[in-house]
């Protein structure tokens, strides 16, 4: 049998409000968040015993990756139990701020709900049960999110036609120790990005600001250092995409965003030039 293949966009937080921790222990937020056209790709076909099989990245392919956690959700919603051999392509950067596991996971849910005859409109439940971002990661496009980032806002078609550069400096942030740290220094406010300083079809949604982004750089002050010389190089604001260290801006088409991709310093761990689309995971033909 031929194997089912997806995609699985990159997702970035043009905007990050945080609250401070509720009863649940968890930290709300209001963000505007954009899938962006850099991808993983997932493969799942039937099989005699459950596989996966990771490339490109070292990846735990046990039963931790949230590839096999949506499989587990639909399974035990649904009752199926049909096994399946995984192959995951990953292109999108390990723990940088742009949801690449969540966005695997609603590949899979994608994926594995076609095989066994789900309409896609019935995932939403299951992605809540997944993970906060997974539930965006399968509709994408641009839209406020709130809640813990599983409540979507309509979509919006304001930044179609935008490329953004992306650079991950050469260090790992995590997710957890930022939100610590957010808590730690009284949640401070992230600088705003306004005005001239955003492309003319996001104003209408500025201020822009990641609150995390102080907290970040507590963590690790070189971040600090790589947005200042990426602003330099760019000549633009650069933003912090969720807890980073993922840092990014805005271009007007293609050709920019190359010149701008070849100014991004040897050290990043990544570096890409995408344009801003308007779906989430989906079937790749």
């Amino acid at each position: 049998m031929a194997a089912h293949r997806a995609l699985a966009p990159a997702k970035l937080n043009f905007s990050l409000e945080v609250r401070p921790r509720d009863g649940s222990g968890l930290h709300p937020v209001r963000g505007l968040s954009q899938t962006i056209g850099w991808y993983d790709r997932l493969t799942m076909e039937d099989s005699d015993t459950d596989r996966l099989s990771v490339h490109g990245a070292d990846l735990t392919s046990g039963e931790d990756n949230l590839v096999w956690k949506a499989v587990r959700v639909l399974r035990e919603q649904t009752g199926h139990d049909r096994k399946v051999d995984l192959g995951l392509w990953k292109r999108l950067p390990l723990a940088a701020g742009m949801a690449g596991g969540s966005s695997d996971a609603a590949a899979a849910l994608l994926l594995y709900g076609s095989l066994i005859g789900l309409d896609a409109g019935t995932l939403d439940r299951p992605a809540g049960m997944v993970g906060a971002d997974v539930t965006f990661c399968l509709h994408g496009g641009l839209r406020w999110v709130s809640g813990y980032g599983e409540r979507l806002g309509p979509p919006m078609g304001e930044s179609a036609g935008l490329f953004v550069v992306v650079s991950v400096p050469p260090f790992l942030l995590d997710t957890t120790r930022v939100y610590r740290a957010w808590d730690v220094l009284d949640g401070p406010r992230g600088p705003d990005v306004a005005g001239y300083q955003l492309p003319p079809s996001l104003r209408v949604h500025g201020p822009l600001r990641n609150d995390l982004y102080v907290a970040a750089v507590a963590c690790e002050p070189l971040l600090d250092d790589w947005r200042a010389e990426l602003e330099n190089r760019w000549d633009r604001r650069v933003l912090l995409s969720g807890s980073g260290p993922a840092l990014f801006s805005f271009f007007v088409d293609e050709r920019e965003a190359g010149e701008a991709l070849a100014l991004v310093p040897a050290e990043a761990r990544s570096a890409f030039a995408a344009p801003t689309i308007d779906h989430g995971a989906r079937a790749e033909t």
